[in-house]
């Protein structure tokens, strides 16, 4: 568990988070008072930050949207 304060906190808050994401809880202070505990969610693992991971991908059956587009702007074309 590591002590930071408030100000310390808002100029590196990035890189604060990124330690919890590997698995680190932080303390902020603010004129020496604890003010807020931030830790990593319970039933994550340790390891690659959430903007590093893949994200998920959709996958829908069916026209693509592009591909209805044309298919209306050339009904409108045949009138």
């Amino acid at each position: 568990m590591k002590t930071v304060s408030f100000t310390d906190f808002r100029k590196k808050a990035s890189t604060y988070f990124s330690n919890v994401e590997q698995g680190e809880t932080l303390i902020i202070v603010r004129h020496g008072k604890p003010i807020a505990e931030i830790s990593p969610v319970e039933g994550t693992e340790p390891g690659i930050p959430a903007w590093k991971r893949p994200g998920i991908k959709l996958v829908l059956k069916g026209a693509s949207l592009s591909h209805a587009i044309m298919e209306e702007r050339k009904s409108y074309n045949q009138k």
